[in-house]
């Protein structure tokens, strides 16, 4: 019931700016945290940011000064800010919902969008 669609991937040279968002949609109860992972080729999968229901912000230690995780006033939609874009942030970029739902009983479920590619090259 609930869709997450992202969009602002993209192909951009290095130094470069992007800006990334999903908003997520259907049957909302109550957002816990809304965030960013990655995973570029051969790698793992990463926390790149996220931002709780209280406005509490984290990033990985890379992206600190570069990245900003912001949401809207609905607190439905983030968005992920990267500027100084390096050839090493070329991942595909996934949303990231944690969602407090209920049916009988109250349950945390999470959601993933399908990824958005970036692709930082020159």
């Amino acid at each position: 019931q609930v869709q997450l669609v992202e969009s602002g991937g993209g192909l951009v040279q290095p130094g470069g700016s992007l800006r990334l968002s999903c908003a997520a949609s259907g049957s909302i109860f109550s957002i816990n945290a809304m965030g960013w992972y990655r995973q570029a080729p051969g790698k793992q999968r990463e926390l790149v940011a996220s931002i709780t229901k209280g406005g509490s912000t984290n990033y990985t230690d890379s992206v600190k000064g570069r990245f900003t995780i912001s949401r809207d006033n609905a607190k439905t939609t983030v968005s992920l800010q990267m500027n100084s874009l390096k050839p090493e942030d070329t991942a595909v970029y996934y949303c990231n919902v944690d969602m407090t739902e209920y049916n009988r009983h109250w349950y945390r479920r999470v959601y993933w969008g399908e990824g958005t590619q970036v692709t930082v090259s020159s």
